[in-house]
């Protein structure tokens, strides 16, 4: 789990006195430049390469396991709370990137109440380029995100129930796969990379937005493990 005490990322930058060449170098990164002419898809099915959204503006990009997962629900009910005013002033985009059909992408926003940008990356290009782990390390929810209301027996259930009820029973993207949190822009400049190594492993939201620069948003320093 990445706490802000002792972070488990991979975290690129050079001290104050390193030359501009060097900064350059060290905010490069070689995995991000394969990704970016990989297509992803909007709610209308219209494509867009992935360098279009960090080309001109620095974007905060969280990768989603599944839209049925209901800690990548839970998380992104949070990122729903961040207002499109502190973004703008910081001028920062706020991106999520699912792996499922994009026929998806309009149900999961109307759940959820995220009113940001949303795509899917279905054929998991941009996932596989970035080295996003397949697979749990370990799922031990007292160490889980901030951001997660739910204990694992209750999210599972109600994340089946939402299955049962879809229109396409599907998983809405493969639940093996973890996600990850990116900074990046303008340009191929990466900021901030971290890889999930579990569906909890979700780097703490108010310290995505100081990293990048955006006012922070409260959410509280524990999470409320909900039982039935």
């Amino acid at each position: 789990m990445a706490t802000e005490s002792s972070p488990v990322i991979q975290q690129i930058g050079r001290s104050a006195d390193a030359n501009s060449a060097d900064l350059w170098n060290a905010m490069y990164h070689p995995d991000l430049e394969l990704a970016a002419t990989c297509l992803l898809k909007d709610q209308y099915g219209k494509t867009f390469e992935f360098g279009d959204l960090y080309r001109d503006r620095k974007a905060i990009i969280i990768f989603v396991r599944n839209f049925l997962c209901y800690t990548c629900k839970e998380y992104v009910e949070d990122l729903a709370k961040i207002p499109k005013s502190y973004l703008q002033a910081a001028d920062v985009r706020l991106l999520v990137i699912g792996q499922s059909s994009y026929l998806h992408i309009q149900q999961f926003c109307s759940l959820t109440g995220y009113h940001h940008e949303l795509y899917v990356d279905t054929d998991k290009d941009i996932y596989c380029k970035l080295g996003m782990k397949k697979g749990e390390s370990s799922t031990n929810s007292s160490a889980g995100s901030p951001h997660v209301k739910s204990n694992m027996f209750t999210g599972s259930i109600k994340s089946i129930w939402r299955a049962m009820k879809s229109p396409a029973f599907d998983f809405q993207g493969d639940p093996a796969q973890q996600g990850g949190a990116l900074i990046v822009g303008p340009g191929n400049k990466v900021h901030f990379l971290h890889r999930d190594m579990n569906r909890y492993d979700h780097v703490p939201i108010s310290s995505l937005l100081r990293y990048a620069g955006v006012q922070t948003v409260h959410f509280g320093e524990k999470r409320q493990i909900l039982e039935i």
